[in-house]
């Protein structure tokens, strides 16, 4: 029975793609009448224990020290606890011994990548940004495979490693890749004659987003619905807000918020989306392609992740989005760029069309292929 580990994932980014991948192990699995393999992911933390536990994935604990771009006394102990956390690694994966390592990167995967090639197992690694993170910079040189999701990404991988690299795009979940647009208006209560905004700030929301929104909203309901996704942590605090600021409001009702968007309501919002604001994380930017929206970006400071904006700006170089920088952030420019972009028919068409253009269905079947076919050499 083959034995494939997934490692990575400190983020949905990371996470949601290995997911995808396992999905389509299992599919291909049963297809081909082969016994299922066995499936692990080893990382500091589960992320999403019901989503492992519906594809048959057997979380295994190994701690891992974050490398931060910013000050913080924690990068005086986290060194240490990437190496300890590396040889627990060692005694995890030879105790499981897997046939082969599939990482998505991120300081979550360096232990178990270390210990991998250690232990003489093969590794696959796939990068979401266009550029690499450290830990599948440092996995690069001695992994089997390279998937990268931009073209450019090739540029900062050394010339030697390029024959084993391809140009696979970003892994989505079946359950989200396509939106639900029947039924879409009625699930979240709004009407299907009104242009709809789909506000997106990652898994745990964004703070700067939120409050951006709540100020913009008196005056873009006028004209538009907003479904509007705080992050669980803040979904309280933006209600009771929005009621004190849209108390007056005619419009109230167009403004629906949702803590968090399981798959089912994910399909729903973006089938119901006519532009969509978003974060600037991998996985949120390749949802984005998948369901062929146009959208305006805010990547995080590249204080705290240096991935965001460079993704944000390859996604509107394709003519697929609109970068509006945090720090030039406000409801003014908010308003005047959704105005100008929902205002010009032609402009959402193109922008639609190019981010579409940047999904690949494939990638999550072709990393499965190969797993596969390291597996069970």
């Amino acid at each position: 029975m083959e034995k494939i580990l997934f490692t990575g994932g400190a983020s949905g980014g990371h996470f949601y793609p290995i997911l995808a991948v396992a999905e389509e192990i299992n599919r291909m699995a049963a297809e081909r009448n082969l016994i299922a393999p066995e499936l692990y992911y080893v990382g500091p933390t589960p992320y999403d224990e019901q989503a492992l536990y519906k594809n048959n994935i057997v979380f295994k604990k190994a701690p891992a020290g974050k490398v931060r771009n910013y000050a913080s006394p924690l990068n005086i102990f986290d060194p240490f606890k990437t190496i300890i956390g590396t040889f627990k690694a060692i005694f995890l994966l030879y105790g499981i011994f897997p046939d082969v390592v599939f990482s998505k990167g991120s300081y979550a995967s360096v232990p178990t990548v270390l210990a991998a090639k250690f232990l003489g197992i093969p590794v696959v690694i796939h990068d979401s940004d266009t550029i690499p993170g450290k830990a599948n910079m440092l996995a690069a040189k001695f992994a089997h495979r390279i998937g990268i999701s931009y073209p450019q990404t090739i540029e900062y991988f050394d010339k030697k490693y390029h024959s084993k690299i391809a140009l696979i795009g970003q892994p989505v979940r079946k359950e989200i890749a396509i939106p639900m647009r029947q039924g879409a208006h009625e699930f979240y209560g709004i009407s299907s004659e009104v242009p709809t905004i789909l506000v997106l700030g990652g898994s745990q929301g964004a703070k700067v987003i939120n409050e951006i929104i709540l100020e913009a909203a008196p005056e873009l309901l006028e004209h538009y619905q907003i479904i509007h996704q705080t992050g669980a942590d803040h979904e309280r605090e933006i209600l009771g807000m929005a009621e004190l600021i849209l108390e007056k409001s005619l419009y109230k009702n167009r403004y629906k918020v949702v803590g968090y968007l399981d798959d089912l309501g994910m399909k729903m919002a973006a089938g119901a989306a006519d532009i969509i604001i978003s974060r600037a994380g991998s996985g949120t930017i390749f949802e984005v392609a998948a369901w062929g929206k146009p959208s305006i970006v805010i990547p995080i400071s590249e204080q705290v992740s240096r991935d965001q904006r460079k993704n944000a700006y390859a996604f509107a170089r394709l003519g697929a989005s609109v970068v509006v920088e945090e720090v030039n952030l406000t409801p003014h420019v908010l308003i005047a760029e959704i105005n100008r972009i929902m205002k010009d028919p032609e402009m959402m068409q193109s922008m639609a069309t190019a981010a579409h253009e940047l999904y690949k269905p494939d990638a999550a079947n072709l990393i499965a292929q190969q797993l596969l076919s390291i597996a069970m050499k």
